[in-house]
């Protein structure tokens, strides 16, 4: 074998050497990437079928939120997120955030309906002890959120008002509204929360109507208490360290 097919054949030993660990490099990171595929994947089905356990909990909820409460004044919607309750009428006495009497038990119902619902006892209930499972697998936690908005009408407040704008006479109606539901359905604060949006989230344009009458229905419609039941997925290790705080 003369000198030059020698040399040739070393240079291409030193090439072949030189790019082997380039394939060898290559084929790690295409099992890395076929592993992490197959990880979303698998990942991906846990939690669309967690979400659709959690979709069936507050469909059943919903069905029993509008079985029990069928009153004219009180509208129960499924939302995206959870379940909207709606309350219209007078609930509070005339420009205060004190609850009219007459209402207690109705506020009550609403109460005990939230607390003995499927979606408050998923712990309790052996129908759940599948979704308790896969939650316990992803490391996740249901929780459940109870918020309340107030809202008014357009109307100013008079001189005399203990409230000195409509923005903080919703926030204590709905205030209001959650401690007495939550005295009477005796769950933990942790659920309940409190919001005031004044006359700035109106449900009717009040300004385009220039009929007497019918700008009165309008305004109360607007002058209402939405009660938000939603429930979401959260990180179980980051739930328990808020708790620990």
């Amino acid at each position: 074998m003369d000198s030059s097919l020698r040399q040739s054949l070393s240079i291409d030993e030193r090439r072949a050497k030189s790019t082997a660990w380039a394939l060898t490099f290559a084929d790690v990171l295409t099992l890395l990437l076929t592993f992490f595929v197959l990880l979303l994947v698998m990942l991906s089905d846990a939690e669309k079928r967690l979400s659709t356990l959690i979709e069936n909990l507050l469909d059943e909820t919903y069905e029993e939120m509008t079985t029990g409460l069928s009153y004219d004044n009180i509208a129960v919607e499924r939302e995206t997120k959870g379940i909207k309750i709606t309350i219209t009428g007078n609930l509070f006495k005339s420009t205060s955030a004190e609850i009219d009497p007459v209402y207690f038990e109705v506020v009550h119902q609403i109460g005990q309906l939230i607390a003995d619902s499927d979606l408050m006892n998923i712990n309790e209930r052996k129908e759940h002890e599948s979704l308790l499972k896969i939650l316990d697998q992803n490391n996740a936690s249901l929780n459940v959120e109870i918020r309340c908005e107030g809202h008014t009408d357009d109307q100013k407040l008079p001189r005399n008002s203990e409230y000195p704008s409509n923005w903080e006479l919703s926030a204590a109606r709905s205030l209001n509204l959650v401690r007495l539901m939550n005295k009477h359905a005796g769950m933990p604060e942790k659920y309940f929360s409190a919001l005031g949006y004044g006359e700035f989230r109106p449900v009717s344009d009040v300004s385009r109507i220039t009929d007497l009458q019918e700008k009165q229905i309008a305004r109360a419609k607007n002058r209402r208490v939405e009660i938000y039941l939603d429930a979401f997925l959260k990180n179980k290790s980051y739930t328990e360290k808020r708790i620990d705080t």
